[in-house]
């Protein structure tokens, strides 16, 4: 596929977003690569990494290996990604710490838009697919109910949650950061992030290429094989995110940890009207719909062949 320059600076803006989104634990980035037109793409590139492509290495020279692994796309969308997913996830926490009723706001926005432009893309609805939907939302909407566990550095759990999440951040409406908040691993990359710490961080990245190389392959095959059901399934994953990402909630646990810091544990979505403080309702409202019409323009971006 051919590509000017200006077309890879977009790619690594939709790598900036799906790293941002990635960093909230709520949003998936797999849904923003959907909606912006790249996210088969992106799993079928990722899937061609194996034996052969470093067989045409060692054969036919970088040049013929940079090519076949679609190497400009996916350093355009690595810098996007990494770049942002590093300096939002500072962000994030500082938002969701001080402003969570905004920052949930807007993310609700985007969700429920993105619910219609990955569901349109079903070219055919019988009883299966229409399963396949609910089947979606309903584990989605359980991954949300669940409570988070405590915090784990183990280097192993690590490698794990690792390669668990990554799976989460490229299935759009699996959360890859609440994932790692239900491990227990969250404060812990998020920690590791902050003070670099380079042996956590190597660990986690490890196990997520270990992840990504494996379970991308399933995915390649699932749109090969079972197109519909897929975005089907994946549209209903979307749909069961949004309890996970309304903006007003009540907490039903805390969770104190060695410093005497309390951390919500459990939470349960409640009315903006039954909410305990200010529920900023008009300003969430007006996030709510920049959110929305976020995704618009995304998608128009991602009409774009480019």
């Amino acid at each position: 596929m051919q590509r000017r320059f200006k077309d890879y600076l977009v790619v690594s803006l939709k790598g900036i977003a799906m790293g941002a989104a990635d960093a909230v634990p709520g949003v998936s980035g797999g849904t923003i690569a959907f909606i912006s037109g790249i996210y088969e793409e992106l799993i079928a590139t990722i899937s061609n990494v194996n034996l052969s492509l470093f067989k045409t290495l060692f054969t036919k020279g970088l040049k013929a290996f940079w090519q076949q692994a679609n190497g400009n796309f996916l350093t355009a969308l690595l810098i996007g990604i990494i770049v942002s997913f590093v300096s939002f996830m500072r962000l994030a926490k500082y938002l969701l710490e001080y402003h969570p009723i905004l920052i949930w706001s807007f993310f609700f926005g985007l969700i429920v838009a993105s619910i219609y432009f990955v569901g349109k893309q079903i070219t055919k609805w019988n009883l299966a697919v229409i399963i396949s939907l609910i089947i979606g939302a309903c584990i989605a909407f359980y991954i949300t109910t669940l409570p988070a566990l405590a915090n784990n550095d183990n280097p192993w759990f690590l490698f794990l949650a690792g390669a668990i999440a990554i799976c989460a951040m490229i299935l759009p409406g699996i959360s890859g950061s609440f994932i790692l908040i239900i491990l227990g691993a969250y404060k812990t990359l998020s920690d590791a992030l902050h003070d670099f710490d380079i042996k956590k961080i190597a660990i986690f990245t490890f196990g997520a290429i270990i992840g990504l190389l494996s379970f991308s392959r399933v995915l390649k095959w699932l749109f090969k094989h079972y197109h519909n059901i897929t975005l089907a399934l994946l549209t209903g994953f979307i749909f069961g995110s949004l309890n996970k990402v309304w903006p007003w909630k009540r907490t039903l646990t805390w969770h104190t940890n060695s410093k005497g810091i309390k951390n919500p544990l459990q939470v349960e979505s409640i009315s903006p009207f039954s909410f305990n403080g200010d529920n900023q309702f008009n300003m969430a409202l007006g996030l709510m719909l920049l959110g929305f019409l976020t995704i618009f323009i995304l998608e128009k971006l991602g009409s774009k062949k480019l």
